[in-house]
């Protein structure tokens, strides 16, 4: 674990002591090597644990969205360069450590073993996060995405401060894998039924689920390209995670519990893709599907087997790589035409040919095409709610066929129809932005050859 934290923090004194010239090289080579680093977490054991320390450990559930977080740093730098170009240089030197900062805590948040510590780095997120979205958003309104971002995390995040205090009380160890030993702390009582609630609040908003979700669209809108791929591949992931592993500490028998998440998530999933097929801004279009595809995640986390859960780590997995290809081929347009406004970036196909194959490619896996890790996912999700009840199938298939209505949408929107006759000329694509979204679109083409590595079941 170390051999990975200890690099990544020795990437914030080399991006300050490198020079102007060599400061998007460096770091973007320097991360790429920690991310290569990183792939022997993959590497499947006979032990259910590795690395295993009193504070932290990895397992099956934690090695892909560890692996996920270092893969990510590089692409961030790397799509972020074009929007940095007129900055003075100490901005970009802030602006690259910002974003490194946020991946020491991912990474112990994903690893810890100890409820403190994961909640000290659960939270410590927010903060780059919100410097992120508040200094370099584009719009004035980025302060008030910040306000609600700070503010919804702050207060959901409260009751579970007091939750992980009372577990202590009952059981004297904040150990996760000394609880899960343990026979449950929360019994049927007013306190456990208030208690599981409080532990749950937290990552039902971080995830986010319908209803507490009115966060997303705005920090997703407001944030730069760095920010929105931050948010939707690695902050909403720690949400799903942190269902994961604390449901596993909640009462069985409170089962009546999980059916009002349930129902939100799926409700969510299909209201969420109606509301896709009503946008007409770009960056809150793929937001959106966002919150729909962490619907079906939260509802396979409420169901707790293995089927389920199985589903939800590659359905995490798929829509961080896919969610954060959408959000760079986004802001490719807007950089070209300086808009998000469908209706007015449309028919770039002919100027710009081979980016329109990228987002064919990246809409194709958000539909959840075969031989997609977004299609395994998608099924094995849909068998484990129909096996636990079958009026799921009306909801979540609905649902599905939303998400294609607005995927083949946003498709259409954005490279088919006639050239608006304001854009007369537009920059070529460059091979950095052709390197950024090989590097997003190939990992999810491999997955599908040995999808164990993320499907968090022992190999």
């Amino acid at each position: 674990m170390l051999k990975i934290i200890f690099p990544t923090i020795m990437l914030l004194p080399m991006t300050l002591l490198s020079s102007p010239k060599l400061l998007w090289t460096n770091t973007t080579m320097y991360s790429l090597l920690i991310a290569t680093a990183s792939l022997q977490w993959l590497s499947p054991t006979y032990y259910s644990n590795k690395n295993l320390s009193p504070w932290s450990g990895i397992d099956q559930i934690s090695s892909p969205l560890l692996t996920l977080t270092c893969w990510l740093l590089p692409l961030m730098i790397i799509a972020s360069q074009n929007h940095l170009q007129q900055e003075p240089s100490p901005r970009k030197h802030i602006f690259i450590m910002t974003m490194i900062f946020t991946q020491p805590f991912i990474l112990l948040a994903f690893s810890a073993q100890e409820l403190t510590l994961f909640y000290i780095a659960f939270e410590a997120t927010l903060i780059p996060t919100l410097i992120l979205v508040t200094r370099w958003g584009n719009q004035p309104e980025r302060l008030s995405a910040g306000i609600y971002l700070l503010f919804y995390t702050l207060t959901s995040s409260l009751p579970l401060l007091i939750s992980i205090l009372y577990l202590h009380t009952q059981t004297g160890t904040m150990n996760l894998i000394m609880m899960k030993l343990l026979h449950s702390p929360l019994t049927n009582s007013w306190s456990g039924l208030l208690s599981s609630l409080a532990l749950l609040l937290a990552f039902m908003v971080k995830a986010p689920l319908y209803g507490l979700h009115l966060w997303l669209p705005k920090a997703h809108v407001e944030a730069p390209i760095a920010g929105s791929m931050l948010l939707a591949a690695l902050l909403l992931k720690l949400g799903g995670y942190g269902i994961m592993r604390i449901s596993m500490l909640t009462n069985y028998s409170l089962d009546y519990l999980f059916y009002p998440f349930l129902t939100l998530a799926l409700w969510g999933a299909l209201m969420t893709s109606s509301i896709c097929l009503r946008q007409i801004d770009l960056k809150s279009l793929i937001a959106y599907s966002s919150v729909s595809h962490m619907g079906l995640v939260i509802a396979a986390t409420m169901i707790q087997t293995h089927w389920s859960f199985s589903g939800a780590m590659i359905l995490m997995i798929s829509h961080g790589l896919t969610s954060s290809m959408l959000f760079c081929l986004a802001n490719t347009n807007y950089e070209r035409t300086h808009s998000r406004t469908l209706l007015l970036t449309r028919g770039l196909q002919p100027l710009l040919p081979l980016m329109s194959t990228w987002w064919l490619l990246a809409n194709l896996t958000n539909m959840a095409l075969p031989p997609t890790t977004n299609l395994m996912a998608e099924l094995t999700i849909m068998i484990t709610l129909f096996n636990w009840s079958m009026p799921t199938m009306i909801l979540s298939g609905t649902a599905i066929l939303l998400t294609a209505s607005y995927t083949l949408y946003m498709l259409l929107m954005t490279q088919r129809g006639p050239i608006p006759p304001y854009i007369t000329s537009t920059q070529n694509s460059t091979t950095r932005e052709h390197l950024l979204m090989t590097l997003h679109i190939l990992p999810t083409l491999l997955l599908i050859m040995k999808p164990e590595l993320i499907s968090g079941i022992p190999s």
